[in-house]
Formats: structure tokens, sequence, C-alpha cells
């Protein structure tokens, strides 16, 4: 008997185990895959850290969780600089003083900048924007929206702009300074070792078994807890009852090249419909590295089906009314508390995984004390 079944080794479960661990409870992590760290999983190929199942980037305005996660390993520097590719145009992003002298050569200034967007505007703002085309272009205008935002964002979600929620671009940054950080958040960057190390340091007190499916039994692995920990998705430990949540996936296209630097950036978003993939990452600039090889990976957005891994749940209406559903059966259940991306059904940045994480150890704390 386990005082914890933890059912994945992602960064939810992993903190929950560190946590209990030291709290001298006994955990037992199931993982389906074969590797810990669940989507932050890195592996080495030629003295690189690859992000197996897309890039990851640390970052937060908390001191306290930044002070947190350096616990388990030394985090470098990295700040993300991410470049847009339009056919033969190459655009900085976030969009910023660099991004607007570039699109229109007569802007110099932020006045310039930000007349140039309201003319744009001119006739087609909607005050109340009913979709993602609508709320883009009230923010940054046609020629922004046309170039670095509708194909990639159609490719990325698999429909039409004008047939997704508006509120999925609010988050867009816009600024009128000359400034590629992505990111506000004072501290960012990426374990040295990757992530799979710090994962690995997370559940060292912990029994762990990879490649084992918690729904091949049910009933036995719950069996072996006084409490379980789910991370997995929420509609499937419903057995779909209520309907099948959507979700989108990635496939991911990893090449070994034989050069030292394939593109001079870590990330390149493709904003072209007619180009397949959403973006190129290439591995080695996470790291700073030198390496004589380098590795690249094209990534292609796919609608979820049964037996892919699903990534980013899609926040439509439909889908959060029957997820709020989901999550009032969930916290009928008697010993079994949902976390995570998947069993939350809502999109977290690591910062946030971990902090409800912590939040959810409190919660245990609370109810043992």
């Amino acid at each position: 008997m386990y005082d914890y079944l933890i059912v994945g080794s992602g960064l939810f479960g992993a903190v929950c185990a560190y946590e209990f661990t030291r709290d001298g409870k006994s955990c037992l992590v199931l993982e389906r895959r074969e590797h810990i760290g669940g989507n932050i999983y890195t592996r080495r190929m030629h003295d690189i850290d690859v992000h197996v199942y897309g890039a990851h980037i640390f970052h937060t305005s908390r001191t306290e969780i930044w002070d947190y996660v350096r616990r388990f390993g030394r985090f470098n520097h990295y700040i993300n600089q991410p470049v847009a590719r339009y056919r033969n145009e190459c655009y900085n992003l976030p969009f910023n003083m660099n991004t607007f002298t570039k699109l229109w050569p007569d802007v110099f200034t932020p006045a310039e900048a930000e007349a140039r967007i309201a003319e744009e505007r001119q006739g087609a703002y909607t005050e109340h924007p009913r979709n993602l085309e609508e709320q883009a272009i009230n923010l940054v205008g046609r020629t922004i929206y046309e170039k670095l935002v509708k194909g990639y964002t159609e490719k990325q979600w698999g429909r039409p702009c004008t047939e997704l929620p508006a509120f999925i671009i609010r988050r867009l940054p816009v600024r009128f300074i000359f400034d590629n950080n992505y990111f506000n958040d004072p501290y960012q960057g990426i374990p040295v070792d990757g992530y799979t190390a710090i994962v690995g340091q997370m559940l060292a007190g912990a029994e762990v078994r990879t490649g084992v499916d918690f729904f091949d039994d049910r009933e036995g692995y719950r069996r072996m807890a006084k409490r379980v920990i789910y991370t997995g998705p929420l509609d499937r430990y419903f057995d779909y009852s209520l309907g099948a949540l959507e979700y989108r996936s990635v496939r991911f296209e990893t090449e070994v090249l034989d050069m030292p630097n394939f593109q001079g950036n870590a990330v390149i978003n493709y904003t072209d419909a007619a180009v397949p993939y959403t973006r190129i990452i290439e591995h080695k600039h996470f790291n700073f590295g030198t390496q004589e090889k380098t590795v690249i990976s094209r990534e292609y957005s796919s609608a979820w089906a049964p037996g892919a891994e699903p990534y980013y749940p899609v926040n439509n209406d439909r889908n959060n009314a029957l997820a709020e559903e989901y999550l009032k059966m969930a916290a009928a259940l008697p010993d079994t508390v949902f976390g995570g991306r998947l069993g939350l059904y809502r999109y977290l940045d690591m910062d946030a995984t971990v902090a409800l994480a912590l939040q959810t150890v409190e919660a245990e704390r609370g109810r043992r004390a």
C-alpha cells in the first residue's frame, strides 16, 4: 500500500511526488510512455538536448517559483526571441518596433507605427469582436494579420480564424519599443542539463514505473494507494461518458543535419498557409550550442484522435462547458485529485503548473493535519 498513486510523470506529478516524499509519504508514479517528464521530456542527441515534444521555455514573474525550480538544476539565461517567416520575408516577434519598421519602410518611430496601425484598422474595427480575425485586426490591423497571424493560426488550430474565439489572440504582445523579448517575465531560462534531469531529481524519492498504462488495470492500481493524483486526460478518466473533449495534437519531424547552424535561431514560425508546418525548432540554440552538427524539428499541427498525443485543449464554449461537467464529476470522487493541463483541461504555462501542484500539495497537507 502506497500513500499516493501518481498517474503521469510530467511536471505536475513530479512536483507532487517530490513534496509528498519530503513529507515521508510513499509514492508510486505510473507513466504510460517509456520515459519520465511528460511533454517537457528532453533527449540527448549529438550532445544536444532535444525538446522531443516541442519547445519549452520556463518563464515566470514569481520569484518563489523561479527559486523552487532551480533547486533541481541550473538554468541558463535563454530569452525567447522567435522569428516569423512569411514567404521570403523574416520579421521579429513579438510585434514590436523591429517588426513595424521592416513591414513599413516609412515607419521609424512609435508614433508613426501607432498611426499606421490605426490607419489599417479604419473601416475594419469591430467594437465587440466575435472571432479571432476581428480581434486580431482590432489589435494590429490587416497587414500584420494577413502576413503574420492568419496562416499560422489557421494551421495551428485547423480551422478558419473566423471560426475561432476572439480570446485566443488577446494575449498577443504588441509593443512600441525595439524589444524582441517575447515574454515580459523577469525570470526566463532553460535547464542546462535538460528538463529530464530536472524531473529526475523531483522523482528521485518515488517508485517510478514507465511503460505502464493506468487504464490497463485501473481498479488494481487504484487499490495500491490511499490517494490518487491523476494528470491524464480528464474525459478519458470517465470513459468519455459525456462525450470527448477536443484537443490539438502535433506531429514532429526531427532531423540531424551535418552543419553547425541551420537557421540561426531556436524558433522560426512559418506564417504562410502554403507551408505545411507551423515552425522549425533548432534545439542547440536553446543552450547556446557550438556543436558541429545540429538537430531540427518541424512541427505539424493536427486534429487529435484516440491514439495520438493530446497537446492543446480547444477551449471554446462547447468544450469548456463539457469540461466543467467532467470536473464536477471529478470533485465528487473520494480520494482522487485531478491536476495538470490534461487533468484540468486548461492551457497552463510551466510556472502555473508548478504553482498549482504546490497548491495541491498544501491542500493534501491540510487534509492530513
